[in-house]
């Protein structure tokens, strides 16, 4: 993973993920490096696998879905925001299969091949997470 800050106000970085990348692991880990609070990303690019989440409120739990084939990610959105004071990722992801058909979901890690496109704008407000007992979820709280 190779990073640029391309402006400075707002800090916005270009984030570019190889062949092997982690995405979540290196995303993470970038926040923290760069003490990141509060960040919205968008990226494009491609998989050779990826695990995805699906929210079951009813168990207040993911289940989680592998896909292990070439997988063009069509859209990457997401935050970054502190969870207990570290940087936590929230992100989905819609992915195409070869045969056009396109699958998605919560993005819980995904393997980079051959390249990952990340553009990521740091906001100017922090923003916190608290767990929901409701939900189960560690939603952003705007308190």
């Amino acid at each position: 993973m190779k990073a640029k800050l391309i402006n400075d106000r707002p800090k916005t970085f270009a984030i570019i993920f190889s062949t092997g990348d982690k995405v979540v692991e290196g995303l993470t880990e970038f926040a923290k490096q760069q003490r990141l609070a509060a960040s919205q990303l968008t990226g494009i690019g491609a998989f050779a696998e990826v695990t995805l989440g699906f929210f079951v409120p009813d168990k207040k739990s993911y289940n989680k879905i592998v896909l292990r084939e070439q997988l063009e990610v069509l859209s990457l959105v997401g935050d970054i925001t502190l969870k207990d004071g570290a940087p936590q990722l929230h992100a989905h992801v819609v992915l195409g299969r070869s045969d056009a058909t396109a699958h998605g979901g919560h993005l819980v890690e995904g393997i980079v091949r051959p390249t990952l496109e990340v553009v990521l704008t740091e906001s100017p407000q922090h923003l916190c997470r608290a767990f929901d007992p409701e939900s189960g979820l560690a939603l952003i709280n705007l308190k």
